[in-house]
């Protein structure tokens, strides 16, 4: 079909894996091959790290294979379509707010798409019928895709029902499970009024958000990434994107104070990307705060910050003291694509949980939730 989709092999056991892991170039995404939601799936950064997830987190064999794929850094979107097995109907395309790498069901979607390109959604669609008809689809299937350099890789085919079809149902209109079912029985697209490829675009935005039970689920790391991890979902819909993400933040109970203190503790490779949603935070008032290595970065580029400790002898003035003493409205934490968060990093997500503050472990949902900030706020700059 000449359809582009990153590099992946199977592996058995550990040196297969190895192997295809030398052959594709790190880092990798692993997973097995018979689950869902993602789950024991990790981003693989070095062999070392490849090898201790194969002998503990999974149990590969000739029944049982383990799939080793390109991790691609980009965005990632989503379609839901329809087939008759002659004509396609794509009801939308949902974009994600957050790249690729966290799992599909974590990440907030916007449709329409707000980013993407003419020709990029155009050859999604294409993408989408190629798929559709060559696996002779009747009814409905989901289709996931990252977008690099305005090249469309496709990572995920299901033929079948979403967890999206729910959400894209109620903003277009379209009763998808209704028709994939009526397909399914012997109708035809043009016989229920449907026109082949992608459906006329809504004039609203509508953001989908997910929820999550960490205050339940105690022992489950907040940090977001491959395994799915969210139990519920909610939406918001308005004229524009800032005021759809605001209702979908707000329904899914992420609130935001108009001032307070922010905290940065950033992985190294996100310091400079984290830099830059710093400063947007201190032009609209918010006051900078940042562990030791993050605080030398954000210094050394001319932005004002105040050191705070971690987890520190002093327990008085560590992160989790100032949560508990109010004195901290948000928190950013990254721990970069090695998926391996050291100890401190979970004491304190565990302790922004419990205390119900707005923590943020992608930073992409970050800019989000300070698109909202900016366009709600005046800032100021010195003339």
């Amino acid at each position: 079909m000449a359809i582009p989709q990153p590099p992946g092999q199977t592996a058995t056991n550990e040196e297969e894996a190895v192997a295809a892991a030398r052959k594709i170039g790190f880092p990798v995404l692993v997973r097995p091959s018979y689950v869902l939601g993602g789950r024991a799936m990790e981003i693989v950064e070095n062999e070392s790290d490849l090898r201790s997830y194969m002998r503990t987190a999974v149990k590969a064999s000739p029944d049982h294979p383990v799939l080793v794929d390109s991790y691609i850094v980009g965005g990632e979107c989503e379609v839901d379509a329809i087939s008759d097995g002659q004509q396609v109907l794509i009801p939308g395309i949902m974009e994600h707010i957050e790249r690729a790498g966290v799992h599909s069901g974590d990440s907030m979607a916007v449709y329409p798409p707000q980013t993407l390109s003419r020709q990029v959604q155009e050859t999604i669609a294409d993408y989408t019928k190629k798929l559709a008809l060559g696996l002779n689809c009747i009814g409905m299937m989901n289709i996931q895709f990252v977008i690099k350099d305005e090249t469309v890789y496709v990572i995920e085919v299901n033929p079948r029902a979403s967890r999206t079809v729910p959400f894209l149902s109620k903003v277009t209109d379209i009763p998808m499970a209704q028709v994939a079912t009526r397909l399914i029985l012997g109708e035809t697209l043009s016989q229920l009024g449907y026109e082949d490829g992608l459906y006329p675009e809504s004039s609203s935005v509508h953001v989908k958000a997910p929820v999550f039970s960490f205050t339940k689920l105690a022992k489950v790391d907040s940090l977001l990434g491959p395994e799915m991890k969210s139990t519920g979902e909610v939406m918001g819909t308005d004229s524009n994107l800032e005021k759809a993400l605001y209702k979908a933040f707000e329904a899914s109970y992420l609130h935001l104070p108009i001032f307070g203190n922010v905290v940065f503790t950033i992985a190294d490779d996100s310091k400079e990307e984290a830099l830059h949603l710093a400063e947007r935070f201190a032009a609209i008032g918010y006051s900078i705060l940042a562990t030791k290595g993050t605080a030398k970065y954000f210094e050394e580029q001319g932005l004002s910050v105040r050191l705070v400790e971690k987890i520190g002898s002093d327990n008085d003035r560590d992160i989790p003291a100032y949560i508990r003493k109010g004195k901290i409205q948000a928190i950013i934490n990254t721990v970069g694509t090695k998926r391996t968060a050291d100890e401190h990093g979970q004491i304190i997500r565990s302790s922004a949980i419990e205390h119900g503050l707005p923590l943020f472990t992608s930073l992409d949902t970050a800019d989000a939730m300070l698109k909202v900030l900016e366009s709600r706020s005046f800032t100021t700059e010195a003339i």
